[in-house]
């Protein structure tokens, strides 16, 4: 079982405290999709155990009409990625199976580091998610990610190159693959 915070004063103190980043969960007890999140996704042994090392797990009914309305929620479940200042990097909208939730957190965690500038950690869960779960659809992101995060370190224009030529290899139909094109003129 996942150890819901419900309070986000304690979460982000315990984020601060464990330097982890925050899942905040919104959700509504009519939604399907957050249904499904819970009989599904968060039922499964390994989202359990890996949301429960990795991240500070924050569940928030989408009624809760002030922290509703600070991160501009229209739709449930919604899942958001703050760092450990309570700064927002990613959000996901609507139900993710188990096989894409993890690749999801760890690419939401993988932004809060390289938004904070710590591109190192960045390019570790980046090159985690791609380990573990290279078919799910926050990969071909995670490439091209991984490589800004390379290039912000070494300032080495190849590490730009490689992100092209690794998602036109593997994911050559991904809006990332296009984005990646300009360098190809490096």
């Amino acid at each position: 079982m996942i150890p819901w915070e419900t309070d986000m004063g304690k979460a982000l103190a315990r984020a601060k405290a464990e330097q982890k980043t925050v899942l905040l969960e919104f959700f509504s007890p009519q939604c399907i999709g957050c249904k499904q999140m819970e009989e599904v996704t968060f039922a499964d042994e390994d989202v359990v155990n890996f949301i429960a090392d990795r991240v500070i797990p924050v569940r928030v009914p989408v009624s809760s009409t002030t922290q509703t309305g600070d991160f501009r929620i229209s739709w449930t479940p919604t899942l958001i990625t703050l760092d450990l200042y309570g700064r927002e990097h990613q959000r996901t909208v609507g139900y993710l199976p188990p096989d894409e939730i993890v690749g999801s957190v760890l690419l939401g965690m993988a932004k809060a580091s390289l938004d904070n500038g710590q591109y190192n950690e960045a390019v570790i869960q980046l090159t985690t998610l791609l380990n573990g779960c290279p078919k799910c659809a926050a990969a071909p992101e995670a490439v091209y990610l991984r490589g800004v995060a390379r290039f912000s370190s070494s300032h080495d224009p190849a590490a730009l190159k490689d992100i092209y030529q690794q998602l036109s290899k593997e994911y050559p139909d991904s809006d990332w693959t296009k984005r990646a094109q300009p360098f190809t003129l490096l």
